[in-house]
């Protein structure tokens, strides 16, 4: 046993598992841009099978090594996008085969999910996941075979019990798809509670920074599932570059320590509003008037991250004029970053968002929570 496999995630996080450069003693992970690598006089990879960085590639190899610590899985692959990631898996079923996800997630995925599986003849069912039972109602033993879910789901923000459509998902022949981005292995690990397969948006919390587009999945076992979606990515070409893979590594060592802030400054504004005379409601799974807290205590025994919602007392005009009055905050799209931003999702959706148009959706970064809570009563006032 190595000192690596006793250290806790903190720890490996931090060091990017221990990663020095053997050429210079170097403490920070090197930057490998080739993208391809000679052969010895046999005409055999001379260096750990590698050929094409299409393929096998220094950097994203080594951040996809540590998400698959930081998650537990047994493999994991680096896209790049998070929707290259998410189209990968659902282009790993086949004509004929049925998915089960939620009706409110993340807003784009969704949509793509609607027209390409209208036109590749893969059955899809949206599921209104306040309603109990709806994922024992919508998934068809032997026709299902991915379930797919985003807990918490945004920018609601409801929680949805990832060990019970597990335990029903499994049941039925299908695998089970969590969208983990908003929780980060730093608050929940969804393959300890029987997900198959873990998906992020990398360009978000992984990454932290606003400053790569990424995504990634990480896997409980390396199935056929698994393999057609590895097959997929090295045919399809949607790899992620070497820089972008280091910048998303060294987003990761800091990783630990922005989460626990974002979920700290995030509680804070949840709480300091919730009641609050211009807010209709907050919607934050750390509240404990949150119809579904004690499930988000269950399965986020890290916190409950750093994402909510304000639906502001005076409908779209009003939400609209408090973001217009906001200065810290930045009215912007994405979330995860170091820096807070807004954002009037239904305005963002369209007409057919079946988000109310008085909700802000607020991703909280790791500034001074005082000035985050002025910003906002200014706002409002």
């Amino acid at each position: 046993m190595t000192d690596s496999d006793t250290r806790r995630p903190a720890t490996l996080a931090a060091q990017t598992l221990h990663s020095i450069d053997p050429a210079t003693g170097g403490v920070v992970p090197v930057i490998q841009p080739s993208t391809t690598f000679v052969r010895d006089r046999d005409y055999q990879p001379l260096v750990d099978g590698r050929i094409y960085a299409r393929d096998h590639a220094p950097n994203p190899e080594q951040a996809e090594a540590l998400l698959t610590r930081l998650e537990g899985g047994t493999d994991a692959l680096l896209f790049a996008s998070g929707m290259a990631a998410a189209a990968a898996v659902v282009q790993a079923l086949r004509p004929g085969d049925h998915i089960v996800a939620q009706n409110v997630m993340y807003w784009t995925l969704r949509s793509w999910m609607v027209s390409f599986c209208a036109e590749w003849g893969i059955g899809l069912d949206l599921v209104d996941t306040s309603q109990e039972g709806a994922f024992e109602e919508a998934v068809q033993t032997g026709k299902t075979k991915l379930v797919w879910i985003e807990t918490p789901a945004n920018p609601t923000w409801d929680v949805i019990d990832i060990a019970a459509v597990a335990e029903v998902a499994h049941a039925a022949g299908a695998q089970l798809v969590v969208d983990s981005t908003v929780v980060t292995p730093v608050l929940s690990r969804p393959l300890e509670l029987g997900a198959d397969i873990v998906f992020h948006s990398a360009t978000k919390y992984l990454n932290g920074h606003s400053d790569v587009l990424a995504g990634a999945l990480v896997t409980a076992n390396e199935d056929p599932l698994w393999a057609r979606i590895k097959d997929n990515r090295l045919n399809v070409g949607g790899v992620l570059g070497t820089f972008e893979a280091w910048l998303l590594l060294r987003g990761m060592r800091t990783l630990y320590l922005r989460v626990e802030r974002c979920c700290e400054n995030a509680m804070a504004i949840a709480r300091h509003f919730d009641g609050h005379a211009a807010i209709e409601a907050v919607l934050y799974p750390g509240l404990e008037s949150h119809p579904r807290h004690a499930v988000a205590r269950k399965q986020m025994p890290g916190g409950f991250g750093g994402m909510l919602s304000l639906r502001i007392k005076g409908g779209r005009e009003a939400a609209l004029r408090c973001t217009a009055n906001l200065n810290c905050f930045q009215r912007a799209t994405s979330l995860g970053g170091v820096e807070s931003l807004v954002e009037h999702r239904a305005s963002v959706e369209g007409p057919d968002s079946p988000i109310p148009d008085d909700m802000l959706r607020l991703s909280v970064g790791v500034e001074d929570v005082e000035d985050l809570i002025l910003d906002l009563e200014t706002a409002l006032a």
